[in-house]
């Protein structure tokens, strides 16, 4: 039970690809005339922070000029030369390489080698090639680049170096007429903190846990919206050193969903709107759509918030929100720029709103129905009725010696009861991953090679049970060891799926808690069982003295009997209410994610 997925989840951060993950192999022919790469986004102001710089400013038809692209450390470039006097027109001339590992060479248009990018993702802060100078070379060239220092950092055409021929007539002067400035919207910084008044009352409110206020407690997820004519202010805010985001979406899986992250790219936070198509990287959308972008990174904790219009038609993916949909909470960790599967399930509401409807504040669930089902059920399955039916089959058979229910010894029937009510159990639970996830589960580590296991003992037994023999029959014995070592085994790999599916993404019970309760159970069942173990040989040490005696045989054994019985009965009674006390705490917790 990994928390892995409630099929809703954020599809969007679901993957773990490689940066300038597109074109993370370079192959960029695709892009020749845009220079654009894939990621979505928009790309950085010029100028660049990085620098292109070449051997010499003046060639003649066939020379070879050195260009250097140098800079803090980047991912992906993308180099090509160009006529100066038209940037737009096709790529001239062409490259040769001098370090084949980190670039190739690639044709743009008819020119063959006409452009030069990387091969890998991999870090670099420099790279030299050498360009071939064509014999129809136009009189002036200008080197035009395309960098990618992270995967939502990346600058795009960053003019270069300009070379030109002896003798070369001057380029005119471009005037960029002052109708057209060049603009970047600055992102502001927030000074304090958000805060959970008003939520219910004046602004829409998604709060985990249902008290979270971010400047009380700042190591809580909390979002808003606040209607304000025909847009809303939305602010988003949650512990962690990668991303935070929430999505809307029109049911309870992952996939066309409306998505909005907060990412920290160094020291700032990126506030990118976005597209899930289904479990994979987020498109990124156009940062046009949000405006008043502001940001907050303290303490490990951040905050952004930015200004949507509740309509906006040029942008069929991002949807209207005066209509009612899912509501998704994530987090998770970023890598060189690359937003990763979220640290744990979504919070995810329990049913659609209209966020510019009436203000409320609500909470979410971070396990499916399902999910938290199948634990219930091997919970009470293997802490409970597995433990208790042992019991009564190790230590009780001489209580009842004599009493039979429906034909069979009352201990027999106790224990056959709770194993078969375990079989059952477990057979339900074993089936609703499956159920959920449409299959196997690739993220779910260790758990269910260990939950296949216990589900084939646990059938195996009740089968061998069928076809036990007589009590005096002298494979008897072969079956009781059969018996005891099958259960046995079950039992111990029963406990270490419930150890490691406690942590798992779709049921993740709190931390360290949850361990140290299953601990305490193992001990609870433990002493018990040393306990019963103990008294036994005690009796048994006990009534080999009163044997010896003839006369005082029958009062000694029968009291001895009677003391040890009354005992053992006191003993399970009080295992019974702390086995069920620990299993009510489990079955609380699990509600409760």
């Amino acid at each position: 039970m990994e928390l892995h997925r409630i099929g809703l989840v954020f599809c969007i951060l679901a993957s773990v690809l490689e940066l300038v993950a597109s074109y993370a192999n370079g192959k960029v022919t695709e892009a020749c005339r845009s220079m654009k790469p894939r990621h979505g986004g928009t790309p950085k102001p010029l100028p660049s922070v990085h620098t292109m710089t070449v051997d010499k400013t003046e060639f003649n038809p066939g020379d070879q000029i050195k260009v250097v692209l140098s800079g803090p450390s980047f991912r992906g470039f993308f180099i090509q030369a160009h006529d100066a006097a038209n940037i737009d027109s096709d790529a001239v001339g062409s490259f040769i390489l001098l370090d084949g590992k980190v670039s190739q060479l690639l044709t743009c248009g008819h020119n063959q080698h006409s452009a030069v990018s990387h091969t890998s993702s991999s870090g670099k802060v420099k790279i030299e090639v050498l360009w071939n100078a064509p014999s129809n070379a136009p009189p002036h060239v200008q080197f035009v680049f395309t960098v990618v220092m992270e995967y939502y950092i990346y600058w795009v055409k960053v003019p270069g170096p300009k070379i030109s021929q002896p003798n070369a007539p001057p380029l005119p002067i471009h005037i960029v007429p002052s109708s057209l400035p060049v603009t970047t919207e600055s992102v502001a910084q927030l000074n304090k903190s958000f805060t959970a008044i008003g939520c219910g009352s004046s602004k829409f409110c998604v709060r985990d846990p249902s008290d979270c206020d971010p400047e009380k407690n700042p190591k809580c997820f909390f979002l808003s919206f606040l209607t304000d004519n025909c847009s809303l202010v939305i602010e988003m805010s949650g512990p962690g050193n990668g991303y935070v985001s929430f999505a809307l979406s029109h049911d309870k899986w992952m996939g066309d969903d409306d998505t909005y992250l907060c990412v920290k790219v160094d020291q700032e936070v990126q506030i990118y709107p976005a597209y899930a198509t289904g479990r994979t990287r987020p498109i990124i959308g156009m940062e046009t759509s949000l405006r008043e972008k502001a940001w907050r990174f303290a303490e490990g904790v951040i905050q952004c918030s930015f200004r949507r219009n509740i309509h906006i038609p040029a942008h069929k993916n991002r949807f209207d929100l005066d209509q009612k949909y899912y509501i998704f909470l994530a987090d998770g960790r970023v890598e060189r720029g690359v937003v990763h599967r979220h640290h744990h399930q979504p919070l995810i509401t329990a049913k659609k709103f209209n966020v510019t409807g009436s203000p409320e504040s609500i909470g979410g669930s971070r396990s499916p129905l399902i999910i938290k089902t199948h634990g219930a059920l091997m919970f009470i399955a293997w802490m409970t009725t597995v433990s208790i039916g042992v019991l009564v089959a190790r230590f009780f058979k001489p209580i009842w010696p004599d009493t039979v229910l429906f034909g069979e010894k009352i201990w027999f029937q106790v224990h056959r009861t709770l194993m078969m009510f375990t079989v059952l159990l477990t057979c339900t639970a074993f089936v609703l991953p499956f159920i959920y996830r449409g299959g196997w589960s690739k993220h779910a580590g260790a758990h269910p090679f260990l939950g296949c296991t216990v589900m084939i003992l646990t059938v195996l037994q009740p089968i061998m049970a069928v076809f036990r023999p007589l009590p005096q029959n002298p494979r008897r014995i072969i079956f009781n060891r059969a018996h005891w070592g099958t259960g046995t085994v079950a039992r111990i790999i029963a406990v270490a799926a419930m150890f490691l599916g406690m942590d798992l993404q779709e049921l993740d019970l709190p931390d360290p808690w949850d361990s140290l309760v299953l601990t305490g159970f193992i001990v609870w069942h433990v002493l018990t069982d040393i306990t019963l173990e103990a008294h036994g040989y005690f009796i048994n040490r006990k009534a080999k003295p009163a044997e010896e005696d003839q006369s005082n045989i029958v009062d000694s054994i029968g009291s001895t009997e009677t003391t040890g019985h009354s005992f053992r009965k006191k003993v399970l009674a009080i295992y019974i209410c702390g086995n069920i006390a620990f299993l009510i705490t489990f079955l609380v917790a699990i509600n409760r994610v």
